[in-house]
């Protein structure tokens, strides 16, 4: 019987994304906009972690006077230097277009973002959210944001401000025909 209570219990207590968060590539993308965007306060970083392959990494860009700084971070590093600032400022950052790349078990999304202080308000900033994923067993899966930001000297190309049109069967929850 306490066995019987236990294995009841263990998805109550077990931190994992939801359900349909691995569905897709395009159930993948929304997530990880969901989950870093809301009013000031705590994420649901359970979640985020659920979101990403073992050994992700994610890569923002910096400017600098000799050029791009990359800085590595784990997701656990994300969390925590990012979590910090949310708990200061409200942060809502939502795809703009995006351009899809798959073969195989693997997906590459160039994701144009707009960032926000508070949902409908005007962007303070923009840029392309370089997103791989891999197919890990049935879920779909963030290896790597590798991303960049619009500034002076380095602005969105128009062919990233709106999407192609999908060459795809629509319904498929974003991923082309064989993918799912």
């Amino acid at each position: 019987m306490r066995i019987l209570v236990f294995v009841l219990a263990l998805p109550l207590v077990t931190p994992l994304a939801r359900a349909a968060d691995g569905d897709s590539i395009d159930t993948a993308v929304k997530a990880v906009y969901e989950v870093i965007s809301g009013p000031v306060g705590a994420r649901d970083w359970t979640r985020f972690r659920a979101l990403f392959a073992d050994g992700a990494r994610l890569i923002p860009v910096r400017a600098a006077p000799q050029g791009g700084a990359p800085q590595v971070w784990t997701p656990d590093e994300y969390a925590q230097h990012a979590g910090e600032y949310f708990q200061k400022q409200g942060f809502y950052e939502s795809e703009a277009a995006r351009r899809l790349e798959t073969f195989g078990n693997i997906a590459h999304v160039f994701s144009t973002y707009e960032s926000r202080r508070e949902p409908g308000g005007k962007p303070f900033a923009r840029g392309i959210n370089s997103f791989q994923l891999v197919k890990d067993g049935d879920a779909w899966k963030v290896m790597t944001i590798l991303w960049d930001s619009e500034r002076d000297g380095n602005p969105l190309p128009e062919k990233y401000l709106a999407s192609p049109a999908p060459a795809h069967i629509a319904g498929r929850g974003g991923d082309p025909p064989g993918v799912r």
